[in-house]
């Protein structure tokens, strides 16, 4: 499946939210824009969000809802939700990707996007609903494009730069400015992994996933062409070429909206002219089997209901030639655990009160290695209801392993084309990082 992400167009597709509405926990309006007639006033919006979405019994619960020949369609963020209004003939899909988008360009605006940051930016915040909303049609939804003429007090837009505004807006490629000259052009693109993971105290797979991103950041002059070529499996498959080493089936991938989604879906070439800085080029997801890249053996041993004592097994599962970085092996204890004591041949461990639980740090932890770690804690005389709770608590892992990525993607090209005919260097890293993480103690 390919989304292209806040690619927008009007037209056969329908339009998007005829007015948006930001409430709080309680419902309560606190912005709202009315783009058409059919928009209904935020009175009405706030009471009906509350009866039929708050009041409602969980299982009733739906992100969409019509009520009175009106569509609801309403995500959560922090303490707030934003609830677009449309008619029935509108694109739901449209509206929810524009939703998600708003709150990604309100964050990168705010830092953190929460009920605070709305009431203090008020004025920042309805320039930017008019600006990405045109009587219910997304329009500008890239941040670096709108942050050029619409500013926050800490970046406000000096005077002599205002002629930049109508070539920017009305430039067929929105999302990056002309003109832009860098002395050294290069193009680094990072081939980021997070694997998910379940495992059971037997070492048996419960739940594997890896979540995938090319990540880029570009300093480019001009207007460069990208073209980028990855060991797809469904690219080869398509071609007839062959090929030497593993291919990747890459599943629910989600392009930048600079990636031209035909040239893709004609013969799997990422083509694209990049936005300047940095930005995500494609994100994927692989529902896939994978063994622990790091195992962890936990023995527990409960000595007449005073002491605890923790024997603590470490193994990288990875080859050799790998390094992981910053291992933190994050194991629960009962909440009532004192006097702990650790003994640790490499790395250090430490108690942290905080989340119940000892903390073991490697700072390396190379391929097909084991160590040994042991903890003791002193239990109380009085035994607490919850105490053996801590058992139902998996262990979490944490780790970074450069030059390294766990569902064998590569990047087999990346061609940088410019007019002007310059020399660009690309840089291309690979790093696979644990995502949520978990193993259940024996």
């Amino acid at each position: 499946m390919i989304r292209p992400a806040y690619s927008f167009v009007s037209g056969n597709m329908g339009y998007g939210p005829s007015g948006v509405y930001i409430l709080d926990l309680k419902g309560k309006n606190i912005i709202h824009r009315a783009y058409r007639r059919d928009a209904p006033a935020a009175s009405i919006v706030s009471d009906r969000f509350t009866r039929l979405v708050l009041e409602a019994e969980e299982e009733t619960i739906k992100p969409v809802f019509v009520h009175n020949d009106l569509n609801y369609v309403w995500i959560k963020n922090n303490n707030l939700f934003i609830v677009g209004t449309t008619g029935l003939n509108a694109n739901v899909m449209m509206c929810f990707a524009f939703l998600y988008r708003l709150v990604e360009v309100l964050t990168e605006y705010f830092r953190e996007l929460e009920e605070e940051s709305i009431k203090d930016n008020f004025v920042v915040t309805y320039e930017l609903l008019d600006e990405m909303l045109d009587n219910g049609y997304p329009q500008i939804t890239e941040s670096k494009v709108l942050k050029e003429f619409i500013k926050t007090e800490s970046n406000r837009l000096e005077e002599d730069k205002e002629v930049v505004l109508p070539t920017l807006v009305s430039n067929a490629v929105s999302w990056r400015p002309e003109g832009i000259k860098y002395k050294k052009n290069e193009a680094f693109l990072d081939v980021i992994e997070k694997l998910n993971i379940l495992v059971a105290s037997n070492g048996t797979v419960l739940q594997s996933e890896i979540l995938g991103s090319l990540r880029m950041r570009s300093l480019l002059s001009g207007m460069p062409e990208l073209k980028l070529g990855l060991n797809d499996k469904l690219m080869f498959e398509a071609t007839g070429r062959q090929t030497r080493g593993k291919a990747v089936e890459l599943e629910d991938i989600k392009f930048h909206q600079c990636v031209r989604l035909s040239r893709f879906e004609t013969d799997r070439t990422i083509s694209f002219i990049p936005p300047d800085g940095e930005f995500d080029l494609m994100n994927y997801r692989l529902n896939t089997h994978v063994k622990p890249l790091i195992w962890v053996e936990c023995l527990v041993e409960t000595h007449s209901q005073s002491r605890l004592e923790y024997v603590v097994k470490v193994k990288s599962q990875y080859k050799t030639r790998s390094v992981a970085n910053n291992v933190q092996v994050i194991i629960p204890v009962p909440s009532d655990a004192l006097s702990p004591t650790f003994k640790a041949g490499v790395g250090s461990i430490k108690y942290d009160a905080g989340q119940d639980a000892f903390v073991w740090h490697l700072k390396q932890l190379p391929g097909q290695k084991e160590y040994t770690g042991k903890a003791q804690f002193s239990l109380p005389s009085v035994v607490s209801e919850d105490r053996e709770k801590f058992r139902k608590t998996p262990i979490q892992v944490k780790f970074e392993i450069p030059y390294f990525t766990v569902s064998g993607i590569q990047v087999r090209y990346l061609k940088i084309i410019e007019k002007s005919g310059y020399q660009a260097l690309p840089w291309v890293r690979y790093i696979t990082q644990n995502g949520d993480y978990q193993l259940r103690m024996a």
